[in-house]
């Protein structure tokens, strides 16, 4: 795999409140015919597509991409729990980078249902078996609480347990997500929050209150990605490199560590992030920005040090020095992230992309990040996967 894979269309649809969306299928369609319109690229040259989804029946990717056009090429429906949208991209990269394509299109969209995630499942295994066992023997389990609020919030609980940090840096962590999103008119949350607001919200588990935790959304978002050659022949312009993109796995110690930091994705966050750096041929140092999967507050400040944007245990260190934010260091969730703009299972990694291509071509309006040339992006879901990919212009 020598050639390169460059991103020469996104877009992303707003999100939206649960039962106040269109269908799945107009969001991925939508979100799809706007990244092609963005790249300028016909959909009769999309030679593969991958549609990410988690709430949806078998080959819901074709429901969706048949509103563009019926070309008769393969596409191939991806399911990676949150981390599906992110998978998609893989996946085309893979496929362009391999010389297979010259054109391929990620698609990810969600039609959720409102209140706490759920499984429809019953009469199986679950999917988290394995998780769910390792979480119980580490610290109990609690059959009243929801399922990701009790992992999450167990792994904040942690945290602060090891490093002797106070919860506010997780409340923290929700006031600057409100702040990045008041510049942003995708995001579904703009209200402005204090972190009394968020503190005082109620509270759901271990550290965790109501205000920093992910909303359930629905939303759409799409990639066309291309061979080096096809840009030149088509003389695309504005088109943003992916020069590090690594999918993982859980490896032993998401399970036999003894630790809820790992179970939630710490060590197979760090690993991943290591194999996209070291693709790119750049570090976390040479990060200007960064998208990452906050679905809960926790697990921004958990990812921070998985990541390499800070030290262990620097975290607190890091917010309160606002490297963070704009005016920091390293711009975390520009967008407002999945706590303000939304988390759409299959959309989500894909709308991280956009953000972040909007970024490096500097046409993010009011929350553009000066100097913006080293992009990270991180998507995670239990179960597990765990896609991290580095842009560049």
């Amino acid at each position: 795999m020598s050639s390169n894979a460059l991103i020469a269309g996104v877009n992303m649809v707003k999100f939206t409140k649960p039962g106040k969306s269109e269908e799945y299928d107009v969001l991925g369609a939508t979100a799809a015919r706007n990244a092609l319109l963005d790249a300028g690229i016909p959909y009769q040259d999309v030679q593969q597509a991958f549609a990410g989804f988690v709430f949806g029946d078998t080959c819901s990717g074709q429901t969706a991409l048949y509103n563009v056009g019926l070309t008769g090429i393969p596409i191939i429906n991806v399911n990676n729990a949150c981390a599906s949208g992110s998978t998609a991209l893989f996946l085309a990269q893979q496929a362009v980078r391999s010389g297979a394509v010259d054109v391929a299109l990620a698609v990810g969209f969600e039609q959720m249902p409102s209140g706490a995630l759920a499984s429809d499942t019953s009469d199986r295994k679950a999917t988290t078996t394995r998780l769910d066992a390792a979480v119980e023997s580490i610290q109990g389990w609690d059959s009243n609480v929801m399922q990701a609020a009790m992992y999450f919030g167990g792994a904040g609980k942690e945290y602060l347990e090891k490093y002797n940090a106070s919860a506010d840096l997780f409340g923290k962590i929700s006031v600057k997500a409100r702040k990045h999103a008041a510049q942003n008119p995708y995001s579904l949350f703009t209200t402005p929050l204090t972190l009394e607001d968020v503190m005082g919200a109620p509270s759901i588990y271990g550290p965790l209150t109501r205000l920093m935790c992910c909303p359930p959304t629905c939303g759409g978002a799409a990639v066309v990605v291309v061979s080096e050659n096809y840009a030149k022949k088509r003389n695309l312009k504005n088109t943003i490199r992916i020069a590090g993109i690594s999918l993982q796995t859980d490896g032993p110690d998401s399970f036999e560590s003894g630790s809820m930091i790992n179970a939630i994705g710490a060590g197979v966050t760090r690993r991943t992030a290591q194999a996209a750096f070291e693709q790119a041929g750049v570090g976390p140092e040479d990060v200007n920005l960064v998208e990452l999967h906050d679905c809960f507050s926790t697990n921004e400040v958990i990812s921070y040090e998985a990541l390499g944007l800070c030290s262990e245990g620097g975290a607190e260190k890091f917010v309160a020095d606002g490297d963070n934010t704009f005016g920091g260091r390293i711009v975390t969730n520009p967008s407002g992230g999945l706590l303000s703009k939304g988390h759409p299972l299959g959309a989500t990694g894909l709308a991280q992309i956009t953000e972040l291509t909007w970024q490096l071509r500097g046409t993010a309006g009011d929350r553009q990040v000066p100097n913006a040339r080293v992009a990270l992006q991180h998507n995670i879901g239990l179960g597990g996967a765990c896609v991290v990919s580095v842009l560049t212009q």
